[in-house]
């Protein structure tokens, strides 16, 4: 399918807590799938459809389980989730479990897919090639795995692969919400208690890790907004 112009709205909207921003999202998704299905009634586009909404936001530390994995791939309990001052959530995304933490990149976004002409499977390689264009300018090869998402390095050499970016969608008529989770300067210390996206083989890395020293994250931010742009063909109707 061919890429359509899409008008986004882009929000940065800081450090907030998992749930609040859950919330934030359930609202949006509501109200573009009420607005979708008010256009379809009538049989005509409305002169000003809702536009899409990107919102990225680090959160305070806190793992959060999808809606087909498994609580066992959390290693500790809510007593030692306590004493790490995290937070644990069961969620409506696809994917298994995965930590979200200051220093890493997550981003949200409430799209049309059907607005945008492309498919689930597409929209979902398009995130996956806006990270790979983002660590590609640090000189870093990301690259997809067989049978899981995100965005991995070295996925050549199985004892060495290493996810950078995971993935965890949710869709409904085709509007999508959840998104992904960029390892900017994230502790990796945080993974060590979980089993991530349910892989006991696998490791995780981040861009601070791979360079050997912490990144600029406005900068990286930036790039990637930048690539989103890119690879989705989109209209920011703010800057």
């Amino acid at each position: 399918m061919d890429k359509l112009s899409y008008s986004v709205l882009y929000q940065d909207i800081g450090v907030r807590d998992y749930k609040e921003v859950w919330e934030i999202q359930e609202k949006i998704f509501g109200e573009l799938i009420r607005s979708k299905l008010r256009e379809q009634q009538i049989n005509s586009d409305k002169e000003n459809p809702l536009p899409g909404t990107l919102i990225f936001v680090e959160h305070p530390h806190v793992y959060t389980l999808g809606k087909n994995g498994s609580e066992n791939n959390l290693l500790i309990d809510h007593i030692q989730l306590q004493t790490k001052d995290a937070k644990f959530f069961r969620t409506d995304r696809g994917g298994d479990i995965t930590y979200h933490g200051p220093g890493q990149i997550v981003g949200y976004p409430i799209f049309d897919l059907e607005k945008m002409g492309v498919s689930l499977k597409e929209y979902i390689h398009g995130l996956e090639e806006a990270v790979i264009m983002t660590v590609s300018h640090f000189g870093i090869s990301g690259s997809r795995l067989d049978g899981a998402t995100g965005v991995w390095l070295d996925t050549g050499m199985n004892s060495k692969a290493r996810k950078i970016c995971a993935i965890g969608v949710r869709a409904s008529r085709y509007v999508t919400m959840h998104g992904f989770a960029f390892n900017v300067n994230t502790d990796l210390n945080y993974f060590n208690y979980i089993n991530p996206c349910g892989f006991t083989d696998k490791g995780v890395t981040s861009l601070e890790k791979e360079l050997g020293e912490r990144q600029d994250f406005e900068a990286v931010k930036l790039l990637v907004k930048n690539n989103l742009y890119k690879v989705f063909n989109l209209n920011w109707i703010n800057k």
